[in-house]
């Protein structure tokens, strides 16, 4: 719904009595102790749902036999005027001279699998770090959490560092991050290798990819130890509406990896290593567009972590419930955003004492 006061209006439904056992607090009451929660309360309801799912497993991984956790940062709220302990700071030129804006920014880690996404943790990033500070915090405590819920990390550019690779290999995961930095001696090397190698031609619908794989690259003396770098030079295919004319889109993509051939092939690697867009798609524009997952409910940094945190317990159950429960010709035969109106409707079922805004 997104919005507290909207929710409060839907206190008269038996549906609360029911359900919570109580009726629906005020929604100052629910901002207010929303910041007195224990965020790692709210994080164990998630790992047991985790644990549930594995149990009756229900889990399969989406591509050949790897589970790949996917982390991103986000950028959920700025303001002007609004602030807390907890709030980044940056300087913006304004018609009205230079202003301070206020932010928060989050790196979540996603758990990409066969039909559904499961969004297992949330980091807010703190004043005085970056993205990837905060992603190491966060993978810290999912790798405690979920040590064996997955395989490899996937990551943009941002998270091709050496202490970030490192890190990941200490624990015992591999991981694939874009490689874009012309700078890199890596990347260079890769380049000039690329140039004698035999590409591998795969075709997925309307999108070709010409495919080079080379192992053994010891150019990244800061990580010390040998990488695998993959390409993907892919053409799509369009037919526009207006001419009916068929149209090229041509793009490349470069990868660098610690996973060897012999555990994960070059398709399902290009497969998996563009999954990194699912956080994008599926994750952050999902959570924001559908579930409000950037509104500030209250501007105190523990409670907008566990609004977070619920939102994401919200997201993982509805997909699971229309991934697991419901017949697939139900699936088939309407939208899981029609799905959602249907339930959300239930809130406001018993409302029936309000009159007409227009005469009959």
């Amino acid at each position: 719904m997104g919005s507290l006061n909207g929710l409060e209006q839907t206190k008269k439904n038996s549906f609360w009595k029911k359900w919570a056992g109580d009726e629906l607090p005020s929604a100052d009451t629910i901002g207010r102790v929303f910041s007195l929660i224990s965020c790692d309360e709210i994080r164990q309801i998630l790992k047991s749902l985790y644990s549930k799912l594995k149990r009756n497993k229900a889990l399969r991984p989406a591509v050949g036999n790897k589970f790949a956790l996917i982390i991103d940062g986000h950028e959920a709220n700025c303001s002007y005027l609004k602030s807390c302990e907890k709030c980044l700071k940056r300087t913006i030129q304004t018609t009205k001279g230079s202003q301070t804006q206020y932010y928060h920014r989050y790196a979540l880690a996603m758990l990409w699998c066969a039909r559904f996404y499961l969004t297992l943790d949330v980091e807010p990033q703190l004043p005085g770090e970056d993205e990837v500070s905060c992603a190491v915090r966060l993978l810290k405590r999912v790798m405690l959490n979920y040590p064996r819920a997955f395989d490899l990390i996937l990551a943009d550019g941002l998270y091709a560092r050496a202490p970030f690779f490192k890190f990941a290999l200490k624990h015992g995961k591999d991981v694939i991050a874009v490689l874009k930095d012309e700078r890199r001696d890596l990347l260079n090397d890769a380049r000039g290798l690329f140039k004698e190698e035999k590409s591998v031609t795969y075709r997925y619908g309307q999108i070709e990819r010409k495919c080079q794989d080379i192992e053994h690259f010891s150019s990244w003396s800061q990580l010390g130890r040998d990488v695998r770098v993959v390409r993907s030079q892919e053409t799509k295919h369009l037919k526009r509406q207006n001419t009916g004319k068929i149209h090229f889109e041509t793009s490349e993509w470069i990868w660098v990896s610690t996973i060897l051939k012999e555990k994960l092939s070059t398709e399902d690697f290009v497969k998996l290593a563009h999954g990194r867009w699912k956080i994008e798609n599926n994750g952050f524009n999902e959570l924001v567009n559908y579930w409000h997952a950037d509104h500030i409910y209250k501007h105190n940094p523990v409670s907008i972590e566990n609004f977070w945190l619920l939102t994401m317990l919200a997201y993982v159950i509805f997909h699971i419930f229309v991934n697991r429960n419901l017949k697939m010709e139900i699936c088939g035969k309407y939208t899981k955003l029609h799905l959602a109106r249907i339930i959300i409707a239930e809130l406001f079922r018993e409302l029936g004492d309000i009159k007409p805004f227009f005469p009959p």
